[in-house]
């Protein structure tokens, strides 16, 4: 029986809300969760939105939300970029995320922009539906040209409406197939990434955590790779078959986030 966790990681889309309304019990959880001084994370892949537009979409939904205790990606790409020197960035993700990158040249990619020289790297996010044959040719050409290749995601599909939906991952797979150059990972399943995440709320020690989500792959093997337990819940893309063909086996399996009201909220039980 794994520690009962100290620290609580949530997902978002699919764990918190699906279909653009709250997971029924999940506000209630975190209120609860807030009273009882239990500490906890909004931890996203999504990157079509920035940090404050994300809080902003959870208070729409009824959450209590501050744009610092949501974790994403970009953030991390900041760090990675400016650790290897990175001056000119070229995004490939959604142009109201860009944001969340200040202290960075931002050209080609979204921007429209012509970059006066190769970029450092390219950072590859959830550009879904505006992804197009020539977006894809211009990031490849800048990798052949030496740039970096960063992935803020390599979830593989994600629920949209009634439908599964490409993800990131695909894109970022198809860019490394095509220029042999490997791509750098700062968002879920990077153990960094998660790291990040608890590190956020200055506890010390070796908290016992606990990564709440309906992605198999991202969210419950990344945090178990990390160290930390992974949690799946049978709401967003969740699918029996998906479970028993992934060899993923989850420290617990809930129906919702809401499961969790029935439990003691306090650390101490």
């Amino acid at each position: 029986m794994p520690p009962r966790p100290d620290v609580y990681l949530f997902d978002l889309d699919g764990t918190l809300y699906v279909h653009g309304r709250a997971v029924p019990g999940a506000p209630e959880l975190i209120a609860r969760f807030r009273r009882a001084g239990v500490p906890f994370r909004f931890v996203t892949n999504t990157t079509s939105r920035p940090r404050a537009a994300l809080a902003e979409r959870l208070r729409s939904y009824g959450f209590e939300a501050e744009e610092r205790e949501v974790v994403s990606p970009i953030a991390a790409t900041a760090r990675v970029a400016a650790e290897r020197g990175c001056r000119v960035l070229a995004p490939f993700f959604p142009a109201a995320s860009l944001v969340d990158l200040p202290g960075f040249e931002l050209a080609g990619g979204v921007t429209g922009r012509r970059p006066a020289e190769r970029p450092d790297a390219v950072v590859v996010g959830d550009l879904g539906e505006q992804w197009t044959y020539g977006l894809m040719q211009e990031a490849f050409t800048y990798l052949l040209d030496g740039a970096l290749l960063i992935a803020l995601s390599r979830d593989r599909y994600w629920r949209r409406g009634e439908e599964l939906a490409l993800d990131a991952g695909p894109f970022v797979v198809g860019l490394e197939y095509a220029s042999s150059r490997p791509a750098i990972l700062v968002g879920k399943p990077s153990a960094s990434f998660f790291r990040t995440a608890v590190e956020s709320l200055g506890l010390g020690g070796a908290p016992a955590v606990a990564m709440i989500g309906d992605d198999l792959w991202s969210d419950v093997r990344g945090a178990q790779e990390a160290g930390y337990q992974g949690w799946l819940v049978r709401t967003g893309k969740f699918h029996p078959e998906a479970l028993e063909r992934s060899g993923v086996e989850p420290d617990r399996i809930l129906d919702s986030v809401a499961d969790l009201l029935e439990a003691p909220a306090g650390r101490d039980g």
